[in-house]
């Protein structure tokens, strides 16, 4: 699955450098403008997001004691918080990804292309706080009160064969491997899910480490859909099934009108590297 989430980050990484990445031998590149100072208040990220313009000229990876770091001109990257942006030696492939985003900058930055970036920063600086932790449980337990794929339309045919294909082993799945019950409709109600199924699901996130909880969130935004969420953190579907999952209805629409230009292919591509980024995080490659 791994390989295939990678590959979802393809139109971030399109221009990688050509040689190979490993601890202190990254390629370099030329930028533009200084390096950035290593104080708290003045982090690559939050630089960047003010000036919108590349400052650093080489990119590293840094293989220190039991962790990556990502360092920008030989200074150490750090997150929106100021604290340094490092993984642990069993998540080379995402610091790898890292790097490569920072690398693959030009003279105006561009801040989508930096989703790796953005969801490990959210991991350390967001969710080692546990109050931080059970608001976001209780916020991504609202997309379960209403999950898309819980509401199931009689027609047209295109419609509920997706939803048979995509949504069904899903529901599936979840009520099998942890023992609850799912509540679904086929109209605009939706009766509400046991007690028992919610706290079990509250109880799951809550063993889920900091980079779980990161791509979890990001999932489920971005899928709209907690379930899709939680089986592609847990590793029971690859990026592309998450994406198919929560693109059902407008894959049903394009089957039926044609796909809008400049719409749904940019969603397509867009649910990709959110996903693959989710998926990347927690792989232990």
């Amino acid at each position: 699955m791994h390989a295939r989430a990678a590959r979802s980050l393809a139109p971030v990484l399109s221009s990688a450098c050509r040689r190979p990445l490993v601890p202190r031998t990254l390629c370099s590149v030329r930028g533009q403008a200084t390096v950035v100072s290593s104080g708290a208040a003045a982090t690559a990220t939050n630089r960047a997001e003010a000036t919108l313009k590349r400052f650093w000229k080489t990119v590293n990876i840094d293989g220190r004691e039991d962790v990556y770091a990502v360092m920008l001109d030989k200074r150490p990257l750090r997150t929106p918080g100021g604290k340094h942006l490092q993984l642990p030696r069993n998540k080379r492939l995402a610091a790898t990804l890292i790097a490569m985003e920072w690398e693959n900058q030009e003279i105006v930055l561009k801040p989508h292309a930096l989703p790796m970036t953005s969801i490990a920063s959210r991991a350390i600086d967001a969710f080692s706080d546990e109050q931080t932790r059970s608001e976001v449980r209780a916020q991504l337990l609202k997309y379960f009160e209403t999950d898309t794929i819980c509401f199931h339309q009689n027609e047209p045919t295109s419609l509920v064969n997706l939803q048979e294909m995509h949504w069904k082993p899903l529901l599936e799945w979840t009520q099998s491997t942890f023992n609850v019950d799912i509540s679904t409709s086929d109209s605009f109600l939706l009766s509400p899910h046991p007690q028992e199924t919610v706290k079990k699901l509250n109880e799951i996130m809550f063993n889920f480490d900091h980079w779980q909880m990161a791509a979890m969130e990001r999932a489920t935004y971005t899928s709209k859909s907690f379930l899709i969420a939680l089986a592609l953190v847990m590793k029971r579907i690859t990026v592309e099934q998450a994406a198919q999952a929560a693109h059902v209805e407008v894959n049903s629409q394009i089957e039926k009108w044609g796909e809008v230009e400049d719409s749904h292919d940019v969603d397509y591509h867009d649910i990709r590297r959110q996903l693959g980024s989710a998926a990347c995080l927690i792989s232990n490659l």
